[in-house]
């Protein structure tokens, strides 16, 4: 089979063209080297949908982080990833409100309506444990927090479910173009397509060259965050930023759209473009910077680090358009606001393909559509959750995940929606098992045995983030910090 397009890469930017693809009568691949879609930066960002003044109109950045974020709504409704309009603060500890000002102009340049400066008193009035230094802000009433990884499965589950192929554990090794075709070579056989998208996130300067395109590099920078527990988002009602640096958008503080709180990035660049180990100095950093706008914060809460490593171009703009090899196409240098423009960015792809000579036949039956994931009461006593747990394997009603009270029927539905989830982390982002306290020192065996007797293969535990020998700050490590910091 010859594809339509053959799209190179499972993050949030493939799989949504991929299901923008899928309005038209097209035969759409994806192809994902990693077991599962989302597992790049998409899983490892701020979660922000972002206001759109940070970036001005003569930037591809500026200009498609408006349309997107216009969006989002409407994705919501359609696909029930998660997220909430919680309106985002840019705060700044000095009297100076030119910096703000200049933000202020950059956003209505824009076409942003909601933007306003505040002062002290309003600061303290929206977000009531802000640190006192607090004495302006930029308030942006549309800006909100969404689930990353749970947008791009959603995207997928759709996409596969409108008729496109979705190849995992399918990585691309070369890229050749004859009689108009492009022939992939991949690690699971040779494909066709008459379109390549180039969506390969950190590697897509690799992917690039492997076509013979050029005209980009990727300079890869990474950024540790710290995640802290279901219902410490409390402390505050917004995202709250500090001011942009060169670096980029600076620590902020947020809640999830589950409940945690989340601190972080900070930014260094690096060589190693796969290694998202976190390091003891640089999350002191993000947590000090973080106290200065929350004091409130209570370390003794945290349950993880994480770094994701951002694909900063060297053009310092996202790569969107046409190569020099016809047909190739490529969707580059996606770093904030990628995901906030990854609606926006999907819309333009596909006008950019049909530029370039790709057919496009409205298909009558496609679904907007995905049922809401099924979820279980979360709030159960613990002598219930204890009854649950204890009831045998295959029991739908069975309690997996005591932190986050996951049952095994929510596992067997998020294994049952088009996409093959062969690992526990999969399972983990489809439904937060394993995302609570214990960070699944009780639960992680248990799902691999639901999934077991779900599907009659044990998950081969190698691709999970506790084996994968990545070096992560744990919450010992952690605490050793915040003993030594109440002592100096």
């Amino acid at each position: 089979m010859v594809h339509d397009v053959a799209i190179i890469g499972g993050g949030i930017i493939g799989t949504s063209l991929a299901r923008e693809l899928t309005r038209y009568r097209l035969k759409i691949a994806i192809f994902e080297k990693h077991p599962d879609v989302s597992m790049g930066a998409t899983k490892a960002n701020s979660a922000i949908v972002h206001g759109g003044y940070a970036e001005g109109s003569d930037t591809l950045k500026g200009r498609l982080c408006i349309e997107g974020r216009r969006r989002f709504r409407e994705l919501e409704d359609e696909l029930h990833f998660g997220f909430t309009e919680t309106g985002s603060l840019l705060v700044s500890l000095e009297d100076d409100k030119e910096p703000l000002e200049r933000l202020l102009r950059s956003g209505i340049e824009n076409g942003l309506t909601d933007l306003s400066i505040i002062g002290r008193e309003e600061i303290r009035e929206m977000e009531p444990n802000i640190s006192e230094e607090a004495r302006n802000a930029l308030f942006c009433k549309g800006a909100g927090i969404c689930s990353p990884y749970g947008m791009a499965i959603a995207m997928a589950e759709n996409a596969v479910e409108n008729g496109a192929d979705l190849f995992l554990s399918t990585e691309v090794t070369g890229i050749e173009r004859e009689n108009g075709i492009f022939n992939l070579s991949t690690n699971k056989g040779d494909f066709q397509a008459a379109f390549v998208v180039n969506c390969a996130g950190v590697m897509s300067d690799r992917v690039a060259r492997m076509a013979g395109a050029d005209g980009f590099e990727i300079l890869p920078r990474s950024g540790e965050y710290l995640l802290f527990a279901r219902g410490t988002g409390k402390l505050l009602e917004h995202v709250v930023f500090q001011l942009p640096t060169v670096m980029g958008k600076g620590v902020l503080v947020t809640p999830t759209i589950h409940g945690n709180l989340l601190i972080g990035p900070d930014a260094s660049d690096v060589e190693d473009r796969e290694d998202t180990s976190t390091h003891q100095e640089r999350l002191k950093n993000v947590y000090n910077q973080a106290k200065k706008l929350y004091p409130d914060i209570k370390g003794e809460s945290f349950l993880r680090s994480f770094t994701g490593i951002r694909a900063r171009s060297s053009t310092g703009d996202f790569v969107i358009g046409p190569s020099n090899i016809k047909g190739f196409i490529n969707a580059a240098g996606i770093q904030s606001p990628g995901l906030t423009a990854s609606p926006a960015i999907a819309h333009l792809l596909v006008r950019i393909l049909e530029e370039e000579g790709l057919r496009l036949e409205p298909e009558a039956s496609f679904n907007p559509f995905r049922k809401p994931v099924e979820a279980s009461p979360k709030d159960l006593p613990y002598r219930e959750v204890d009854r649950l747990s204890r009831l045998p394997v295959g029991k739908r009603e069975r309690i997996v995940c005591r932190c986050e009270q996951v049952t095994e029927g929510e596992i067997a539905d998020s294994m049952d929606r088009g996409i093959e989830v062969t690992t526990v982390d999969g399972i983990k982002r489809r439904t937060r098992a394993a995302m609570g306290w214990c960070q699944g020192t009780f639960c992680r065996e248990r799902i691999a045995a639901a999934m077991e007797d779900l599907t009659g293969i044990l998950p081969d535990g190698s691709y999970d983030i506790e084996r994968s020998g990545v070096s992560r700050i744990e919450k010992n490590d952690f605490l050793d910090f915040l003993k030594a910091r109440k002592e100096e």
